[in-house]
């Protein structure tokens, strides 16, 4: 990604006080790596991209929870009002975890609550079933189990034009509780996270013949690993991007 060296950076400090965006509003894209990549030198000059220690690429895992009836994919799948997503989410370069409820605001946007989490408990929900449930209600924390595992790497990008941020991530895999394995070296998802206009990075997509797509990391990668379970919302990109 030479096309980033050519951008300023930005450190984590600084990103969350003018960017933090935990209630916002997401779109996605997914798109070939090479398309994705052939974007980068579009990006507005005063873009800059979050650096930690000299690195601006970063690895993620995160480590999804349901019920066994599958409640959280289910609302996801119906498109009901009131989904729920419940992870840990570990920056595997830092070592860093924190342990995360996603819900659907009153207008539509995402509102994520998080909790710092230790590293060894990345796996289980048990020490923050309470956080879980004050979040959620305890009807919501009964029986949840591990279900889906997801690793990528990221790179963010802050644009001062309405504080927005984009993330570009690749090298995604999804691993089952059952083992069973998706990797699509060959693809990109970009995610913008507004308050409420479109960002410069959607407008660069639009203009490039891109279009926000219906994908979860979670619902979708399920969907993918598990065809039995219902996917019409996403039926278009697993049929496209995803097939196994």
């Amino acid at each position: 990604m030479n096309a980033l060296a050519c951008l300023g950076a930005i450190a984590l400090p600084e990103l969350l006080e003018k960017a933090a965006l935990q209630t916002r509003v997401d779109r996605k894209y997914v798109l070939s790596l090479d398309a994705a990549l052939a974007l980068l030198p579009g990006l507005d000059p005063a873009t800059r991209v979050l650096e930690i220690d000299g690195n601006r690429t970063f690895r993620y895992r995160s480590v999804y929870f349901d019920t066994p009836d599958l409640v959280s994919f289910r609302l996801a799948a119906q498109r009901r009002r009131r989904r729920f997503k419940i992870r840990t989410r570990t920056y595997v370069d830092s070592g860093q975890c924190w342990l995360e409820v996603k819900t659907e605001g009153s207008r539509g946007g995402t509102v994520k609550s998080r909790l710092p989490y230790q590293l060894a408990d990345q796996d289980t929900v048990d020490p923050g079933r309470w956080f879980v449930a004050s979040v959620l209600g305890e009807r919501a924390v009964a029986g949840l189990a591990p279900t889906l595992v997801t690793h990528y790497r990221r790179t963010t990008f802050y644009q001062p034009v309405g504080d927005s941020r984009a993330t570009l991530d690749t090298d995604l895999s999804w691993t089952g509780a059952d083992g069973a394995e998706l990797r699509v070296p060959h693809l990109a998802v970009i995610e913008t996270k507004t308050g409420a206009a479109a960002s410069p990075v959607d407008r660069l997509l639009w203009a490039h013949g891109h279009r926000p797509a219906r994908i979860s990391k979670y619902a979708t990668g399920l969907a993918a690993l598990r065809p039995e379970l219902p996917s019409a919302p996403w039926r278009r990109t697993l049929r496209r991007h995803l097939a196994r």
